[in-house]
């Protein structure tokens, strides 16, 4: 996924700070640790950006996880039902199955999306020329 470093699309796929692509937001890197699956670093220790802008900020998230999880169920049922010809029943079950797998990955994705609305990638190359202009 380097080559997509640089965009929107990289840090909601990978996690990375919304605004230098370096290091990732979250502590634990594997997101199926269900005790640490939403524990965010403080900030940045490359660009020092904070990630939560201000208290209960990831609320928002909800609102983004809604349309995420849809997408993933679309897909189950798309694959098991259309292309695998299982019945309304099996098909409801994996479903079922898939959404809570899905589950750490669905929320930090959505807190990925929602964190991306808000920032926006500045290359280390901008930083460096005079005049450039720094939060």
């Amino acid at each position: 996924m380097k080559f997509l470093k640089g965009s929107k699309i990289y840090s909601i796929f990978t996690g990375h700070c919304p605004v230098c692509h370096t290091e990732s937001m979250y502590s634990e890197a594997n997101p199926y640790k269900i005790s640490s699956t939403l524990k965010m670093n403080e900030r940045c220790s490359n660009c020092n950006t904070k990630y939560k802008i201000e208290p209960s900020f990831f609320y928002g998230a909800m609102y983004v996880s809604y349309p995420v999880g849809l997408s993933f169920a679309i897909a189950a049922f798309v694959i098991s039902y259309l292309l695998l010809d299982l019945s309304l029943i099996t098909t409801y079950g994996i479903i079922v199955v898939v959404m809570v797998i899905a589950l750490p990955i669905i929320l930090r994705i959505s807190r990925n999306i929602w964190i991306n609305f808000f920032m926006s990638y500045r290359s280390p190359e901008l930083e460096k020329m005079p005049g450039a202009i720094k939060e």
